[in-house]
This record gives C-alpha cells, structure tokens and sequence, in this order.
C-alpha cells in the first residue's frame, strides 16, 4: 500500500496507472478493435462499388474505433485506477473502527495522568497504520487531554484532525473530476474533427458517394456517445467513492466520541 502522505509515491502510481492503461487500450484496438473495423468497412466499399445496399449494421467495432473513443477509454482504465487505490486505502482505514484501540471498561473513567499508558496501544501499532485517521485522531485526543487536562479541547482537537482528513480526500479527487471533465471534452472534438471531414467530403456525396460522408458522421456522433456514456458511469463511481470517504471520516469521529471522548474526566 503506498503511503498516502507520500506526494512523490501518488505521483508515481498515478504515472505508472497511465502507462499500464495506455498500453493494455492500445493493444487492444491494434489487435481487436480496427482490424475487424476495417473488415467491416471494406466489405461495406466492395458493396457499393458493386452497386448492392449496404448493410446498416451497426456493429460495436465502427462505434469504437476512432482515436477519440480510445483515449476516453484510456482515461477511463487510468481513473479507475486512481479510485481503486483510494477505496483500497478507505477501507484499509475503516477496518481500524472495528478494533479496540482504546480498551477502556464501561463506567470507567480516564483521567490526564492516565493518557501515557492509554497511548502506548496506538503508539504500537505499525509504521503505516499510525499515519491513518483513527489513530492519529486518538493519539492527539490523549496528548491534548494530557497536557491540558481538558475535554473540550480534545474534542476540537478531534474534530480539526477529522475536518481536515475531509477536505484532503476532498482536494485528492481533483484529478478525478479533471478527468471526468475531458472526456466528454475529447468526445466533442471527435464531433467537431467528424463535422468537419463530412463537409469536406459534401461534394462526394452530390456525385452519389455518400460512404464517406456517412463514415464521417459515424465518427462525430459515435465519440460523443461513448464519451458521455463512459462519463457518466465514471461519475457514479466518484460519488460512491465520496460518500465512502465522507461515512468514514464521520464514523472515525464518532469512534472518538464513543470510546475516548465519554470516558473522559478532568480533575
């Protein structure tokens, strides 16, 4: 798991989730994809070069087979990849809820001297799972009670620590919802790139050779259309990853609440 407080490690994945996506897409138009396309395509210009109708199927080959539909697909493998690892690590996070961090009887009391002994459980843990929410939140709620014997002061300790976990995984979907915004972006320009080429080709189609034109329609529309489709799924998955994100950041400072914040008494 890479260290999340880490900009250099992210960064990396992040490079190294491109490239990976990148190659498996391209790949798979260079081998699947185009060659059928093609197939399909020149069956359709020995058709009308026989004078025969031309089928109108609509195969998922010739949707698909434009360098805008496979940089949106690119984008899309390189995202998923992006919140993959971000839901990995919320749940890594979340496990932590399920243990006894802070094993203090019901009814007891905590009182500052007691913090020292309290910490060590946390302060045990290992290297990584320190830097995670619950136990930095718990470990400046003893600290703070500690050395200022006051309860109100945990709790807004606790409740600083939690908002600013909020807004940075917050900040760290920025390039999520970057995506998110180009590729419907790359679709609109495989429209304007189609509109464009179907113009330049108006005069073919006077003359009865209207494939060309078709074809560059097909290019306009289909990009579009994969685009937005791809779009909103990708969007969907952005607001599950936030409400996961926000559940648990909630659920961290309720933890608190419950098993450290009660137990509390100042002298």
């Amino acid at each position: 798991m890479l260290n999340k407080h880490n900009p250099l490690s992210g960064f990396l994945y992040q490079v190294m989730a491109l490239f990976v996506s990148l190659i498996i897409v391209h790949t798979l138009y260079v081998t699947v994809i185009r060659p059928n396309a093609d197939a399909i395509l020149e069956q359709q210009a020995r058709q009308q070069a026989a004078g025969q109708a031309i089928e109108n199927e609509r195969s998922i080959y010739i949707v698909l087979k434009d360098f805008e539909q496979e940089a949106c697909f690119i984008l899309a493998l390189w995202v998923f990849a992006i919140m993959g690892l971000k839901t990995a690590t919320i749940l890594k996070e979340r496990a932590l809820l399920s243990r006894t961090l802070i094993n203090i009887s019901p009814g007891t009391s905590l009182l500052p001297e007691d913090t020292r002994e309290f910490s060590r459980p946390i302060q045990n843990l290992d290297e990584i799972e320190q830097t995670y929410l619950l136990p930095r939140a718990l470990l400046s709620g003893l600290q703070r009670f500690g050395s200022t014997k006051n309860i109100q002061d945990v709790a807004i300790t606790i409740k600083d620590i939690c908002e600013h976990e909020s807004e940075r995984l917050d900040s760290e979907l920025s390039m999520v919802r970057y995506i998110i915004w180009a590729i419907p972006s790359i679709g609109f320009i495989g429209t304007v790139r189609g509109i464009g080429a179907a113009l330049g080709q108006a005069h073919k189609a006077v003359e009865g050779d209207i494939l060309g034109v078709t074809l560059s329609l097909g290019v306009a529309f289909n990009s579009t259309f994969v685009a937005l489709i791809i779009s909103i799924f990708i969007m969907f998955l952005m607001h599950q990853l936030q409400l996961l994100q926000e559940r648990f950041v909630l659920d961290t400072q309720r933890y608190c609440d419950v098993s450290l914040i009660r137990h509390l008494k100042a002298l």
